[in-house]
């Protein structure tokens, strides 16, 4: 019944020969400039390359497209158009056939889908990494919308991670350390394929945060199994439908200071976070309304290291070289205790500034995300980053800054400025520090 390659040795020979045909491509344009000194247009041939790796990957979808998505949120790494490109991964993927559907929504709940619904469009209104999304009619009236889950996604996790462990393994130096960085990535991905317990955080998320600025889904339970998501529909547009629409400054302010709240509500109130903070997880409703729309990726932070990751903001903005020193001991960014120290340094001096750099918004009481000058910082300094084949700080980075890239990856696109007053107060509270603005810029070094 599957439409995909699912054993670890198929996976494996598709993931390998992208990678080599990128890689080749990658290889003769570097020959034929130092031959010839002529290349052909950078914008062209990284888009290719990034179609090329697209395409490949929505044969695989599932952890490969997550990995997409990873790609589409790019601060720097990865060239403009290759992670432009990319952004497909976030809601455009396409879908899988209609017959397919039919089978797993008969598979899932006993009928089919005519059966079951007063009306159900066979056509998948989004697609993405896990799962593609239909709209339908219940018949009681209520309009939802049905999210159904890839075949063999759940299968494919172990045989992904093994092979990327594997290559992760002969590149990384302190390759015996990466074990509880993959394990919380296949914990996480194995929980983002149980829609049971994605419905039971919808139902949790409403209750937190259903309000005048947030609208968030009802799970509709009693149709909805652990691969078939049944949610009330949102009306809305995401952020590139939005800006197509050429919307105002003030239309953008409105919904990026509505972003840029929801994620430090999040922290007001504790619990549970949003962890997939990318574009395809929010709508622009048109009643003014912020969108959440998808909570398969929701991580609950140890208290420890969570208000450790908190307090490295006022302490940037503060600029506090010893309580920043250890809380990147805490955080295992630096290790004091290592042989070669000053490589800690290197790692040390570069984490400040960037940190500092990425505290900027919090020193005003108006932030431009429009200016294009902090985009530019970010850029420059994830290029300058002391890249090494090492493992450095804690497993649940990677999802922290997931969360805070995406957030300023969202508002830098939208152009948004936002008011920073309430954020800075919620901190003020949470961690009882001094979170005093800062107002003029600290000298990076």
């Amino acid at each position: 019944m599957s439409d995909f390659p699912s054993s670890k040795f198929e996976r494996g020979r598709i993931i390998a020969k992208t990678g080599l045909k990128v890689g080749t491509n990658y290889a003769q344009r570097y020959i034929k400039k130092k031959i010839t000194g002529k290349i052909d247009s950078a914008t062209d041939f990284h888009s290719e390359n990034a179609r090329e790796v697209f395409k490949e990957f929505t044969k695989l979808r599932g952890t490969a497209l997550k990995i997409a998505q990873g790609m589409s949120m790019d601060q720097g790494f990865l060239p403009e158009e290759f992670a432009e490109v990319m952004t497909q991964a976030q809601y455009s993927v396409p879908p899988i056939n209609k017959s397919l559907v039919r089978s797993i929504i008969k598979r899932e709940m006993g009928k089919y889908p005519e059966q079951i619904f007063a009306q159900f469009e066979a056509n998948a209104f989004a697609a993405a990494s896990i799962g593609q999304v239909h709209k339908a009619e219940l018949k009681d009236g209520r309009k939802v919308a049905i999210k159904i889950q890839y075949p063999n996604v759940r299968e494919t996790i172990d045989s992904d991670m093994a092979v990327a462990k594997s290559v992760a393994r002969r590149i990384i130096k302190n390759g015996h350390e990466i074990d509880p960085y993959f394990d919380e990535i296949r914990s996480t991905l194995l929980i983002e394929t149980d829609y049971i317990h994605e419905g039971n955080q919808i139902k949790e998320f409403k209750k937190r945060f259903e309000s005048n600025r947030f609208e968030i889904p009802d799970w509709i339970e009693e149709y909805s199994t652990e691969r078939i998501l049944c949610m009330s529909y949102l009306e809305g547009r995401h952020l590139d439908d939005f800006l197509e629409e050429q919307p105002s400054q003030k239309e953008r302010n409105h919904f990026g200071q509505l972003i840029w709240e929801f994620f430090h509500e999040e922290l007001r109130i504790g619990g549970y976070v949003h962890a997939d903070t990318h574009p395809g997880n929010f709508l622009f409703t048109h009643n003014g309304k912020l969108g959440i729309i998808d909570f398969g990726c929701v991580k609950l932070f140890p208290d420890e290291f969570f208000t450790n990751y908190l307090k490295l903001l006022p302490c940037h903005l503060a600029n506090d070289q010893e309580a920043i020193r250890e809380l990147y001991t805490k955080l295992e960014v630096i290790n004091p205790n290592a042989k070669i120290q000053s490589r800690e340094n290197e790692y040390y001096n570069f984490a400040r500034n960037y940190g500092i750099m990425f505290s900027k918004p919090y020193r005003y009481e108006y932030f431009d995300f429009s200016n294009s000058d902090f985009d530019n910082e970010i850029r420059h300094f994830t290029k300058e980053a002391p890249l090494s084949n090492e493992i450095r700080g804690s497993k649940h980075f990677l999802y922290t800054s997931r969360v805070h890239t995406g957030l300023y990856n969202i508002l830098i696109k939208l152009g948004a400025i936002v008011s920073t007053e309430n954020a800075k107060l919620i901190l003020s509270e949470l961690l009882d520090m001094s979170f005093d603005p800062y107002r003029e810029p600290l000298e990076i070094v």
